[in-house]
């Protein structure tokens, strides 16, 4: 398969788009400069706030946005997009509706490997008060037959803070929030975890997380090397 050029929707927020792009080329199979991936990335820092958008019920200026980074990426020769943000997916019909250039659906991709080789019932959901309410993943879950479990109030005003107080803040995570999320998870006997926010996935860089954790990131770093025709290596 000749290899196509990879267009990312990023900048939300930047250091997790960062960690998506070192986490491409960690795990594309390359001996030389030529054989790693073509890549767009579109930094849109100023885009608007995701969980926010989905409260207020303000779309437009997010839509708007969103319809003018994939018109540059078209422009760019782009032929696989990705968006590295769990929470925007919420609008993933509208995006793809502005283009004919496919889209990974990091949420869908996420579950169906999620349930892949074993008797999964029970998914936990790290991710955004928007992605969260909005049931980003557990509408997905439903599609594969499996139950999504969402933290309680307090322990998904762990997550937040780890996402905005930590991550989006530029600190150092303080892991005592996490450890009462996964805390929570154990007790609710989940089978999987999920990290629903790219923003948690920079947590792999403090901390292991327990098996049967899926990274999102991970499975939309595997989706963007294979569909634009790299080799992943794990």
């Amino acid at each position: 398969m000749e290899k196509q050029t990879l267009g990312v929707i990023g900048g939300m927020g930047p250091e997790a788009t960062a960690y998506f792009y070192e986490q491409v080329i960690q795990h594309t199979r390359a001996a030389s400069d030529q054989e790693h991936l073509d890549m767009v990335i579109l930094s849109c820092a100023s885009m608007p706030d995701r969980t926010a958008s989905i409260q207020s019920g303000d779309h437009e200026p997010i839509l708007a946005c969103m319809h003018d980074c994939v018109r540059r990426l078209e422009a760019c020769g782009a032929s696989v997009i990705a968006i590295p943000c769990n929470t925007s997916h919420y609008y993933y019909d509208t995006i793809q509706g502005f283009t004919q250039i496919p889209i990974i659906h990091m949420p869908r991709e996420t579950v169906r490997f999620a349930v892949q080789g074993g008797d999964v019932c029970r998914i936990g959901i790290m991710g955004t008060d928007g992605t969260v309410q909005a049931g980003v993943y557990a509408r997905e879950c439903e599609r594969t037959g499996v139950e999504a479990v969402n933290p309680s109030p307090e322990r998904q005003a762990d997550v937040m803070s780890l996402i905005y107080d930590d991550v989006k803040a530029g600190r150092t995570p303080r892991l005592d929030k996490l450890e009462r999320v996964l805390s929570f998870f154990e007790s609710a006997r989940c089978d999987r975890i999920i990290l629903a926010c790219t923003e948690l996935s920079v947590l792999n860089r403090y901390r292991t997380m327990p098996d049967g954790t899926i990274d999102a990131m991970d499975v939309l770093v595997h989706e963007s090397i294979v569909r634009c025709g790299g080799t992943y290596q794990a």
